[in-house]
């Protein structure tokens, strides 16, 4: 009879296998790998070596608190000379005297998680188990066979590899870009993304059935949108807040990632992080998404519409100066973000593969939860409202009419005509590249073709807005140049007379402080002109200039003017309505790198902004934060104030510790300048060997 065969030591081989795995970034302390893809570990036996036919070996797998076999979260198979195509497998690669590498691989449909492996060796009937370890499977982008498959490399790089990004902010006239530090390989933020999944409500109410689920991106989806907003009462990660009343938390305006918000959310037991907005919640759920292995991308929707009663129309009320009047509940947000992932929908028909959107910002609830998604973006540009889930949502968001009403002193209501305004310049940052990406066309056909009917048809949506050119009097607003904080600026109605007689109006033309989900403020300019008078075919301009000792005060941190032109005219008493909404420009953050870039080698950051204001700025404080470049976030607050046209400047120190492009970002904040962001591009060499 052989003797026992002994276990001595192991090895999971996390660097070699986290490199194959591209899960390197993770650290080499835990074993990460993605599924359907084999993994190397290496047993060393004491006394003797393996023998096959005498010694069997065998693995167990098991993840979450009730692992059950047809739950698919456990796993018994024994080592077999070749790989099993459906289910968990484990091959011999090499045996060298007493040390065994054996290949393991799970099925590309596995529940994703953190499992527990252990080894039973037996000999005869003598029998030993051995627990080796934990190790975590993640969704696998790159496996043909996975729901979440992206066939493109580039692709995958950008949408699950990179830490870091661009999200578009600003207005659809004016589009800016912020950085994000998205951080998923970041030390603790894999963890803390399981915990966010063990903490979700469905987990709660029943762990087997929601563990058993975890291999389906469409439902991690679902729970990823709810758990990132705390509406249910769920120990989501953030508290949503747009009054501009940010003082016992953060300002939405002031994070620049993901990793201090989820780090905050665990250090303070699961407590909503104060406070976010759409584009923070959409960059935490991508964050989330990433570090699962699902792709995921940022994008934001420019005039989004919020539709609350479902009817596919926004009303608007406007006075005969331009304010706004009985606010309904539908809205115009300037922008709106949301995130959309790359999977199958194998429980739809075929076509919907591909992008889902999915908005994590709490708006409406979906099946009695606040979260929405996934969504097609194919059903969404078809006009398949029936589909899941929560297509009719977003579909209003790129699609609803605005109609403008303007109340009379009398209390009539005349309706405006305006062209339609909704879902334009739908944004996401390229691949590869810092620029951005138009998708508009993606969730919709080009205005005014006969596939937009037919879709509005379908979707029983009639639409009243009209082209411009079928207007007889044309109203736009210009601007001549950029607007910058700190200065004043003009803004211009420009008016044309499309017809062939003359036209006497009054314009009333007046500027407000706005927030970019539509809430306006004070009046920060003013003018009303009761005679004008146009020539047939002529076109006149009206200037107004916004004086920043009007708009300082009252300037939100979104830096929004919201500009609205009315234009009457006499003889018919029609109304035409036209709105621009005004970024104010911040400052530019200037940051310079001294000194070779390159892996575990000391850096020197040079970082300023002058005070673009005529007033000092007081409790000035810079934040320095990159994946891979900077131990966690660097805070600098300066002693003194900064003097109007003086710079606010400092060095920072920092060792990166990963090779390859990486953006280090930052954030200034003060008492009267918020928000200001700025990153540099740094390429860092690898350490030489």
């Amino acid at each position: 009879m052989a003797e026992d065969l002994v276990l001595e030591t192991w090895d999971l081989q996390c660097e070699r296998n986290g490199r194959e795995h591209r899960t390197a970034e993770m650290g080499c302390q835990q074993l990460v790998v993605r599924r359907g893809q084999p993994f190397t570990i290496t047993l060393h036996f004491s006394g003797r070596g393996y023998e096959e036919g005498v010694d069997k070996l065998a693995f167990n797998v098991e993840m979450g608190p009730c692992p059950i076999e047809t739950s698919g979260t456990r796993s018994h198979f024994a080592v077999t000379d070749f790989p099993e195509e459906s289910g968990w497998s484990a091959v011999v690669q090499q045996q060298d005297g007493g040390s065994l590498s054996i290949s393991l691989c799970s099925p590309p449909n596995a529940r994703v998680g953190r499992y527990s492996l252990t080894l039973e060796t037996s000999t005869g009937y003598q029998g030993t188990s051995c627990h080796i370890g934990d190790f975590i499977l993640l969704f696998n982008a790159w496996h043909p066979e996975d729901t979440v498959f992206l066939r493109d490399e580039d692709e995958r790089c950008e949408y699950v590899l990179s830490q870091q990004g661009l999200i578009y902010q600003g207005t659809r006239d004016y589009i800016t870009s912020t950085p994000w530090n998205f951080g998923q390989f970041e030390d603790d933020i894999l963890s803390i993304c399981l915990k966010l999944l063990d903490t979700n409500p469905k987990f709660l109410r029943d762990q087997n059935r929601d563990c058993s689920r975890r291999n389906d991106p469409v439902y991690i989806g679902r729970v990823v949108s709810a758990m990132v907003n705390c509406n249910d009462e769920d120990w989501g990660v953030l508290a949503g807040r747009w009054d501009n009343h940010y003082e016992d938390g953060m300002s939405p305006m002031a994070w620049i990632g993901s990793v201090d918000i989820l780090k905050r959310w665990k250090k303070f037991g699961c407590q909503p992080v104060k406070y976010g907005q759409c584009w923070v919640f959409a960059a935490v759920a991508c964050t989330v998404m990433r570090c699962l292995g699902i792709p995921s991308r940022v994008v934001t929707n420019y005039n989004s519409a919020h539709d609350t009663n479902g009817n596919l129309v926004i009303d608007r009320y406007l006075n005969e100066t331009g304010q706004e009047d009985r606010r309904s509940r539908d809205m115009i947000w300037n922008f709106h973000c949301w995130v959309e992932s790359w999977m199958a929908r194998p429980d739809l028909a075929p076509g919907y593969d591909g992008w889902q959107a999915l908005d994590p910002t709490p708006q409406e609830k979906s099946e009695g939860v606040f979260c929405c998604g996934p969504a097609p973006v194919r059903a969404i540009k078809e006009g398949d409202l029936q589909l899941k889930y929560d297509i009719p949502f977003i579909f209003a968001e790129v699609n609803a009419d605005v109609v403008y009403w303007v109340v009379q002193h009398d209390g009539s209501q005349k309706k405006s005509t305006h062209s339609s305004v909704v879902g334009k310049n739908i944004s996401t940052k390229s691949v590869g590249r810092d620029s951005r990406e138009d998708i508009t066309h993606t969730y919709k056909y080009p205005e005014g073709s006969e596939k937009e009917r037919e879709v509005f048809v379908k979707a029983e949506h009639k639409k009243s807005s009209l082209r411009e050119e079928d207007e007889g009097l044309h109203l736009k607003i210009k601007l001549s140049e950029g607007a910058n904080n700190g200065c004043d600026f003009n803004v211009f109605a420009v008016i044309n007379n499309n017809t062939d007689t003359d036209r006497v109006c009054r314009l009333m033309l007046c500027a407000r402080t706005a927030s970019y989900n539509g809430t306006i403020g004070p009046q920060c300019g003013m003018k009303d002109l009761l005679n004008v008078t146009l020539a047939p075919r002529a076109e006149k301009s009206v200037p107004l200039c916004v004086l920043y000792e009007k708009y300082g005060e009252s300037l939100t941190q979104d830096n929004l003017i919201k500009v609205v032109a009315l234009l009457t005219e006499y003889q018919t008493g029609d109304v035409v309505v036209a709105i621009r909404d005004v970024y104010i420009q911040n400052p530019e953050i200037k940051i310079r790198i001294l000194g070779e870039p390159m892996q575990k080698r000391k850096l020197v950051a040079e970082i300023s902004l002058v005070n673009p204001l005529a007033v000092p700025l007081n409790n000035c404080m810079f934040v320095v934060e990159g994946a891979g470049l900077t131990d966690g976030q660097q805070i600098k607050e300066l002693e003194e104030p900064v003097e109007p046209k003086a710079e606010a400047k400092f060095r920072l120190d920092f060792v990166p510790h990963q090779g390859g492009l990486r953006k280090l970002m930052v954030d200034f904040e003060s008492d009267k300048l918020t928000g200001v962001k700025g990153y540099r591009n740094v390429i860092i060499a690898p350490q030489p060997k």
